[in-house]
């Protein structure tokens, strides 16, 4: 019976493109798993979009001689096309500008509000002595006070995992020009965090089968619950919809209290526009629903501890009790999948310190299924990995190419050269059942490791069926049986089931080479649906226009199961599947990001 996922993806941030290092994190994971759960037979929901808050709006906006909108605007659309370009299959990519978005924010503030899990407070804050901008907390660097790390943020040390205040770091200086930020004091509201230090320290340790990264993390949140502001001096965000706040024209809600709330209003936004404005609850009020969350490892604080205590406090069930908001009881989450950082030569990839390279140069050249599987089965699922050049050319050139492409190269071309149809298989042999056994069974282990989001083990799984069937192919050596006709036919029928299978398997991680390899067994229509980009105006602002991404995936053929693959269906002769790169490309890099 099907069940409801969502799939909660972190937000991009709308301040530039994006590059490889942040779809290695929200990116290629939550789709692998979403397009496996689809297949698999349950609903999906799949949300997310541009975050467009904040002072890096601002400051980007500067850079460009625009405004805050406008760079906005710039940003989500180019993002939207790079993840289009990658195969995201989002249900619904959206942005947080939006009247939807609005309007969901100021409802769970409020009922965060009624049920007494807000308070004003006059603190201090960090002030660009330059610009007289605030600053916020994550452009704020410094020594940490409690482990030495000369690297910690205005909110968190991301050495030790303690939370921090800005004003608590030694020596510290704006990420934006390096100069020492004033701190003034000015009134704030915060989320009483210590109030949900017994509910949340309760669910935390139900959280036993989440990856061993995140538990680390998070085993130590409770010990510092401290109140954390939810608004901030900016004239660019969401207002607050409270008397005495609500006409201050610097006053905005804090960008990151907004876009955790962007995974809920991207339901609702989804729900409205499939014409049942309440289709959202299926995901969000039932209980036998799950909710996996898809981020970079820096997030893991905002989704293991913000977002439950906001969920929380809006449903009433914080320490100090309350009553559901207008949403009802929302489902808290059931997985938080964090990544470790892509990084390259041994440094994070930063837009800010050159070392980057884009997402769309890269798909420019080598297409999505490449950074797809490379991100699978060498990316940084449970520690930090380094992108080469050098191995993602090894992985194209030996896997894609040389392995996968090969198989299905070899087996279509001789079939169609020597028959133009699938064979009829005649008297089939030990040896031709055995590797149909080891892919009919290879279902159930790849399928078990992608629903606990183990990418690299699926993948390798799936890749050693095809090993299997090139050895089969190898031995059994179908050219030299033109005096055996039928047994020739019956080794080629054999090959090409196991081909559908493993592309059935491969199609999470290669969904637009699984298509062509669907259409070179002779299928026809959509097997792997890919996401569209639409422009949509605001279902609550009149006028105002912007792109989405969608897709119809309930059309797709693909599912997640073998298929006895037809006598008789016509066959080609193929195109490779994927073209082998030049080894060199491994010690130089290409023009646009050489190896220096």
């Amino acid at each position: 019976m099907s069940a409801p996922v969502l799939t909660a993806v972190a937000w991009p941030y709308a301040n530039g493109p994006r590059h490889i290092g942040h779809v290695s994190g929200f990116g290629v994971p939550s789709d692998v798993f979403s397009r496996y759960q689809r297949m698999a037979g349950n609903r999906v929901l799949m949300v997310s979009g541009t975050d467009e808050h904040g002072t890096p709006i601002l400051v980007q906006a500067d850079k460009e001689g625009l405004t805050p909108r406008q760079t906005a605007d710039k940003y989500s659309r180019m993002i939207a096309e790079d993840l289009r370009g990658l195969g995201m299959s989002y249900d619904l990519f959206t942005r947080t500008t939006t009247g939807n978005h609005y309007q969901v924010v100021q409802e769970i503030f409020l009922a965060l509000h009624r049920n007494g899990y807000v308070t004003a407070r006059t603190t201090t804050g960090a002030v660009s002595p330059s610009t007289g901008r605030t600053l916020p907390d994550r452009y704020i660097e410094g020594t940490c006070p409690i482990c030495g790390y000369d690297g910690a943020r205005g909110d968190q040390c991301d050495n030790c995992g303690n939370q921090l205040d800005a004003a608590e770091l030694i020596n510290p200086r704006s990420r934006i020009n390096g100069e020492k930020p004033e701190f003034v004091e000015t009134e704030h509201l915060f989320l009483d965090l210590p109030a949900f230090t017994e509910t949340l320290g309760k669910w935390l340790t139900t959280r036993t089968d989440w990856r061993p990264n995140v538990l680390n993390f998070t085993r130590n949140l409770v010990d510092d619950m401290r109140p954390r502001p939810i608004t901030r001096d900016l004239d660019w965000g969401v207002p607050v919809p409270l008397d005495g706040w609500r006409d201050q024209p610097l006053k905005r809600f804090y960008v990151w209290f907004d876009a955790v709330i962007g995974y809920f209003s991207a339901s609702v936004e989804w729900a409205r526009r499939s014409g049942d404005p309440d289709a959202w609850k299926a995901w969000w009020t039932d209980p036998k629903a799950q909710g996996h969350y898809f981020m970079g490892k820096d997030n893991i604080t905002f989704h293991a501890q913000i977002w439950p205590a906001l969920l929380l406090g809006h449903n009433g069930t914080g320490d100090k009790g309350g009553n559901p908001g207008a949403f009802g009881e929302l489902n808290l989450p059931d997985d938080i999948v964090s990544s470790e950082f892509l990084t390259m030569s041994g440094s994070k990839f930063s837009t800010s310190r050159g070392t980057v390279i884009y997402v769309n140069d890269f798909l420019r050249e080598f297409g999505p299924d490449t950074l797809r599987y490379f991100i699978s089965v060498a990316g940084p699922e449970t520690q930090d990995t380094d992108f080469t050049w050098e191995e993602f050319v090894r992985r194209t050139n030996f896997e894609l190419a040389n392995e996968w492409g090969n198989l299905v190269n070899r087996s279509v071309a001789m079939a169609a050269k020597n028959v133009g149809a699938v064979p009829a298989p005649v008297a089939p042999t030990a040896e031709d059942e055995q590797l149909k056994s080891l892919a009919r069974g290879a279902f159930d282990v790849v399928g078990g490791h992608l629903a606990r989001s183990r990418f690299r083990a699926a993948a390798t799984e799936a890749m050693r069926v095809v090993s299997a069937a090139n050895k089969y192919l190898s031995d059994q050596e179908p050219w030299k049986r033109k005096d055996d006709p039928e047994r020739r036919d019956t080794i080629l029928h054999t090959a090409l089931q196991v081909v559908s299978d493993a592309n059935t398997m491969l199609t999470p991680f290669l969904p637009h080479s699984a298509q062509r390899v669907h259409e070179l067994l002779g299928g026809s229509g959509v097997w792997a649906a890919q996401p569209e980009l639409r422009d949509v105006e605001d279902l609550d602002v009149p006028g105002r226009e912007y792109p989405i991404l969608t897709g119809d995936y309930a059309a797709e053929q693909a599912s997640w199961e073998s298929r006895e693959i037809q006598p008789g269906t016509p066959l080609s002769k193929p195109s490779p599947l994927f073209s082998k790169l030049d080894p060199e490309l491994g010690e130089t890099g290409p023009e646009w990001a050489p190896i220096s």
